[in-house]
């Protein structure tokens, strides 16, 4: 999957400008020798497989700004980096930002296509710079904290750092994150994502509303079997996390059904945000 996301990225990586940073916490892979094939990148390894403390590392290795955090799955055009650089370095700017996103769902099984239908067709509340598996501070946004703290939801936990009027969501050529392919994969998302709500002492940021909201996309027979599809698995997600609360970040249940060589080529994309372990920090 690195390797996915570097091709993504290479116009920067010749750029005097741009710092591109691989954390590789606690692989046991190939990550990090796949990743030192690319001029222009920073290696870093760690045998600590926390989420958190990758990106502390990487914060630690550049001096430049703004920083974009990034999961290594996520397939994101180098346009779409720049412009968000492009709108932290402006007068006035936000502290915080992140490109547009999509959800790839297409080889996606039918309950989780579903559940994301579903969620598309919920009504956006606010800026949510959560979800999307990357996201960018300048470096006044980042005085807001002095380093990640071990959380599960950190992209929850950076998002409530900031208030509405402090970030922005950027029009671009949307970053790709791909669907679990099978249920099972994505129940083991969901309870991630609800686990770390848990930890934070938080609910789900867009929570509020959600239920009604859900039931008010409904149009028809379509519909109202996607919205019983997203809410049986949002229940089920609830429930298993209840297992998880007090693992911490080293246990991080990944998404195991999108590694594979046909899910590590970029293709076209649909329209209309999940996440793993290696994180690449890109800092301009």
């Amino acid at each position: 999957m690195i390797a996915r996301t570097l091709d993504g990225l290479l116009p920067l990586l010749s750029s005097s400008e741009v710092d591109v940073i691989v954390v590789c916490n606690g692989c046991t892979d190939r990550t990090a020798d796949v990743a030192r094939r690319y001029a222009g990148v920073t290696v870093l390894e760690t045998p600590i497989g926390s989420k958190p403390g990758a990106m502390n590392l990487g914060d630690g290795a550049t001096k430049r700004w703004p920083r974009l955090y990034l999961d290594a799955d996520i397939h994101v055009e180098a346009s779409a980096v720049e412009a968000v650089f492009r709108e932290l370095s402006r007068p006035d700017a936000p502290l915080a930002s992140r490109p547009s996103s999509i959800v790839d769902t297409r080889a996606a099984s039918f309950p989780v296509r579903s559940y994301y239908r579903a969620r598309a067709r919920i009504p956006e509340q606010g800026t949510r710079l959560w979800g999307a598996g990357l996201y960018a501070v300048s470096k006044e946004g980042h005085l807001r904290f002095a380093g990640f703290p071990e959380v599960t939801a950190d992209d929850s936990w950076f998002d409530g750092l900031f208030a509405e009027g402090e970030k922005t969501i950027v029009k671009t050529v949307p970053a790709r994150v791909q669907a679990p392919r099978t249920t099972a994969a994505l129940l083991q998302i969901l309870s991630r994502h609800r686990r770390g709500y848990v930890e934070l002492a938080t609910t789900d940021p867009g929570s509020q509303g959600r239920g009604r909201a859900l039931l008010g996309t409904i149009r028809g027979v379509p519909s109202a079997l996607d919205a019983l599809c997203y809410s049986a698995l949002a229940a089920a997600a609830r429930l298993q996390s209840r297992k998880m609360v007090g693992n911490g970040t080293q246990q991080w249940e990944k998404d195991s059904s999108t590694r594979s060589p046909e899910a590590a080529s970029p293709s076209t994309l649909p329209e209309r945000a999940s996440r793993p372990a290696h994180r690449t920090a890109a800092a301009r």
